[in-house]
């Protein structure tokens, strides 16, 4: 056998690895590349610190087992089959997870054989194969070398029988077009919705029923859709209740804690907040500054690691929040009970202490194992009503005074300013819609979040001191290809970026200062927003772009998030806050595990993947509520503004509402449409007719889809209105089945486009 051209004692170089991951036969794992270059004993150690920095660096992406350029696909990998239009089969990577503003590279699977290689034709959508991969001038494509089993999954969907009795299994996912024949209902029966999995290997196979949910518009249907279809745990077992029920009748010790009862601490939460893991109390300490307290559920005293209900937690790896509903982290008698810092009772807190001077910065801190009582817990609203009316208590005033203080701090190192809506969905009793509304955002919204990102920095900054492990919460600065398509976006606006420079979140704010037009700064910041990286966990440090600061890591929500949990349990190992051991059925330690402390790459990766994962969840929920809300307005016109351009159409959001859904390319006109993708266009190839990313248009909603979230919409009949961006409206009548502009002649749309 040939001795591989690798294999020479040493650490290899940055290139050589790539090399090495571009050209294997194999997935090039950890092991494969110290096989290649005859790495041992020490040497495997250092090549393990060598790719994690390759991975900082943006050199390559990937994890131990598996490596590949960033941006690319392995030389070898799993595809999964998501298009066969056309009698060509498209793929993307089985296993692709990066933000969510990079979509996954789409490649073609060619066939090899006799004569020259051709499109494979044979396989079906959903299909998995293991393949090849080349980037060539025109694209990825791929040369499947086997097809893999399939994954025995549920599937969700609404059951519709025929008038032949034949049941058919419609899709819940608005992605997906096709549905399967049903060949066992199980019991179920028209128009439930139901869990199903694969009836045999065939897909003509069909499903089979393998659980009834019930009706699917019936109010509180829709989280459970979404818990459902992304595998969300959202039952706790016997033995978690037990432990947790154990755990919330541990006694609290004041002679072994800080004692902060005296103080006239306060929570400000959302009104229909279902927990309260943050408060805070501020007073000025005669020097022109303040002394501050942010006091945070000390849920590390109640979970411990090595516990069945430590177990659940990190499986979880957050709270999942609903309109209707949340799925807690920790079963209900801590999350809403005894971890929960209720007015007048008293808690178990971890306390961070900060002094900050005159000028905001915060020039001290320290943390403590606490006892408090909360002296109220207050709406935003509230909180805002008193301090406008000025009559509220030293608590608050003092709190306004030394936010005044931070937000100075704040303005002075200018982290990105995107002040983008949120919708809420407001239900009654009942849980039937009442409203879809934006949440106002109010200054007690900014001064909760001053003083969290304040105790964020601290402990991140605390434990650095004591050389401990961080998980911190890291947001990358954009990469290069996003900074272009940015870049090209703003040339659009006549605005310019260079690119020269060291890109900084104020470059991005003093772009949005600048705009007078409401309409086009909306536009810019949304493109700002998508051309910036997901932000996400991990033990080494890359600092947080968009809060423009150098350390950061999560430490105010433990209720709700494992990430927080963790820097508690570190910051209880480093400044020994650990306390006697409370009962003989509990795990001793309240500070990290010794797997974690090894190892925290591990767990940040998949608390990474579950935050991911309910974020989805929690926009789709969202989805449908609007499609179900919007269902008794089709018909109506709305102004809508072009999100995405595909080739089978466009993507367009209601202003406003936030309802997002598709214009097909058949409802455009008579002639053929182009789809210009690097300029993100569908260009009429008779009239010149434009519509680009950006364009503001008068749209009628055709269709809404409560179980699916999906809407669709169609341009006004007789005649409609495309308005540009800066809000001039150029109307367009139709002519036949053509659009045409004013004094009949084709419109000429500005053009908006970027790569997305």
């Amino acid at each position: 056998m040939p001795r591989n051209p690798h294999s020479v004692p040493g650490l290899p170089t940055r290139k050589q690895v790539l090399d090495f991951i571009q050209n294997s036969e194999v997935p090039a794992g950890k092991r494969e590349i110290a096989k290649a270059f005859g790495l041992k004993g020490q040497e495997k150690i250092q090549l393990k610190a060598l790719l994690k920095d390759m991975a900082d660096e943006g050199l390559i992406d990937g994890n131990r087992s598996a490596f590949h350029r960033m941006g690319g696909v392995p030389k070898v990998t799993v595809l999964r089959v998501i298009d066969t239009d056309d009698g060509e089969a498209v793929a993307v990577p089985d296993s692709w997870q990066p933000d969510d503003a990079t979509p996954p590279p789409r490649l073609r699977l060619i066939e090899r054989g006799p004569g020259k290689a051709r499109p494979r034709s044979a396989l079906r959508k959903g299909d998995r194969v293991l393949a090849r991969t080349e980037e060539t001038a025109t694209g990825w494509i791929a040369y499947p070398m086997k097809v893999l089993p399939q994954h025995a999954e549920q599937v969700m969907g609404v059951v519709e029988i025929d008038k032949s009795g034949k049941g058919w299994l419609a899709p819940v996912d608005k992605r997906e077009r096709h549905a399967p024949p049903i060949a066992d209902l199980g019991g179920a029966e028209h128009g439930q919705l139901v869990l199903a999995e694969p009836a045999g290997k065939s897909p003509r196979s069909g499903v089979k029923v393998t659980a009834v949910l019930g009706d699917p518009l019936a109010p509180r249907a829709f989280s459970l859709i979404a818990i459902h279809k992304h595998g969300i745990p959202n039952r706790f077992g016997e033995d978690v209740l037990a432990e947790g029920n154990r755990a919330a009748r541990l006694p609290l010790d004041p002679q072994a804690r800080e004692d902060l009862r005296h103080l006239p601490i306060v929570a400000i939460d959302p009104s229909d907040a279902r927990d309260h893991d943050d408060a805070i109390w501020a007073a000025p300490d005669g020097a022109g500054g303040f002394t501050a307290l942010v006091a945070i559920a000390d849920v590390s005293f109640y979970v411990r690691p090595g516990g069945g209900l430590d177990g659940e937690a990190r499986k979880r790896g957050n709270s999942v929040y609903f309109p209707d509903r949340v799925v807690p982290m920790l079963p209900e008698v801590l999350s809403a009970d005894v971890c929960s810092l209720r007015a007048g009772e008293d808690r178990a807190a971890m306390a961070c202490h900060l002094a900050i001077d005159a000028q905001g910065r915060v020039t001290s801190w320290r943390f403590t194992r606490a006892i408090v009582r909360i002296q109220e817990v207050i709406a935003y609203e509230e909180a805002q009503r008193r301090i406008d009316a000025g009559d509220a208590a030293d608590n608050l005033t003092h709190l306004w005074a030394a936010w005044r203080a931070l937000a100075a701090a704040r303005e002075s190192r200018d982290p990105l300013d995107l002040d983008l809506p949120e919708r809420r969905v407001v239900l009654d009793e009942q849980g039937r819609i009442t409203q879809i509304a934006l949440r106002e955002r109010l200054d007690a919204h900014r001064v909760v979040e001053d003083f969290m990102i304040a105790a964020n920095v601290a402990a991140a900054k605390a434990l650095e001191a004591k050389v401990a492990p961080v998980v911190y919460r890291i947001h990358e600065p954009p990469n290069r290809e996003k900074l272009v398509a940015l870049k090209d976006y703003l040339a659009t606006f006549g605005r310019k970026l260079a690119l020269g420079q060291v890109i900084t979140p104020s470059i991005f704010n003093r772009f949005i200062k600048d705009i007078a037009d409401e309409a086009e700064k909306a536009l810019i910041m949304e493109a700002v927003l998508r051309s910036q990286t997901q932000a996400y966990y991990g033990p080494r440090n890359a600092g947080h772009f968009g809060l423009a600061l150098g350390s950061y890591a999560h430490f105010t929500s433990t209720i709700r998030r494992y990430a927080d949990l963790l820097v508690h349990r570190a910051l209880v190992d480093a400044y020994g806050l650990e306390q006697p051991r409370p009962a003989a059925d509990l795990p001793p330690t309240s500070g990290l595990s010794d797997r974690d402390r090894a190892d925290l790459g591990r767990v940040s990766e998949a608390i990474s993947a579950a935050e991911r994962r309910a974020m989805e969840a929690e926009r789709e929920t969202i989805d449908r509520y609007v499609a179900a809300w919007l269902s008794a307005r089709v018909g109506e016109v709305f102004d809508c503004r072009v999100t995405g351009v595909q080739r089978f159409g466009l993507f367009a959001t209601i202003m406003g509402l936030g309802g997002d859904g598709l214009v097909p390319i058949s409802v455009l006109g008579a002639e053929r449409f182009s789809h210009d993708e690097k300029a993100q266009a569908l260009v009429g190839d008779r009239t010149g007719t434009r519509f680009t990313l950006g364009d503001m248009l008068r749209l009628r909603l055709a269709e809404a889809n409560p179980l699916t979230g999906a809407l669709k919409f169609e341009p006004e009949d007789i005649s409609g209105s495309y308005i540009e961006p800066r809000g001039k409206p150029l109307p367009l009548k139709k002519k036949g089945n053509h659009l045409i502009g004013r004094r009949g002649r084709p419109g000429n749309v500005r053009h908006q486009g970027r790569r997305r």
